[in-house]
């Protein structure tokens, strides 16, 4: 992510940018930083959340994907160990996805022509510039960049995505990248 107000964002979601692809923005307190999707080739981890699952308070922000990474590497997780170590394309600033920048990604970049899972506050994102408001069955639509639509080489897969921020003791925010529902659910063992 990137708050530098010197730096100039493109405008369309999807163009390549800063070693990824640019993926929006999103506000952390006074500040304004870009969101970039690392390439599924050499951005895509797996691993464990945490080896036995347990309360971490540092990764509480629904939005600050750095914040939440360091605290779960702190606590020992190997995925966000591995969000920290990369370098991709000469940047070493990648985190695993906050909750509200994991819905950009399914927002912005929806790979799939499914209809949406509309339920409670599914897409309800106050960080996102601009804010982002409740899905209906059928918006947001596929994406237009066909880079990742469902079957091409940057396409998010049409599964769960478990973001960096606890929604209890126990559970994670998680997000389905084939209809949109959001949910806490025990991250991957």
């Amino acid at each position: 992510m990137n708050a530098n107000p010197e730096i100039q964002v493109p405008e369309t979601i999807g163009t390549p940018y800063e070693g990824g692809h640019y993926g929006g923005k999103i506000r952390i307190g006074l500040a304004i930083f870009a969101i970039v999707w690392a390439p599924k080739a050499e951005g895509e981890i797996t691993g464990k959340w945490l080896d036995s699952y347990t309360d971490v308070p540092g990764a509480t922000s629904c939005f600050n994907s750095m914040a939440n990474t360091r605290a779960m590497a702190e606590a020992g997780s190997d995925i966000a160990r591995q969000a920290l170590a990369a370098n991709i394309g000469g940047h070493t600033d990648w985190c695993v996805p906050a909750r509200d920048v994991l819905e950009m990604g399914y927002r912005y970049l929806k790979p799939t022509t499914q209809e949406n899972y509309c339920s409670f506050r599914d897409g309800d994102n106050a960080s996102s510039i601009p804010a982002g408001y409740l899905y209906t069955e059928a918006s947001p639509v596929q994406t237009t960049v066909e880079a990742f639509q469902s079957g091409n080489a940057e396409a998010f897969d049409s599964v769960w995505y478990v973001s960096s921020t606890q929604s209890s003791e126990d559970l994670a925010f998680s997000q389905s990248f084939g209809n949109g529902y959001q949910r806490g659910q025990l991250p991957a063992p």
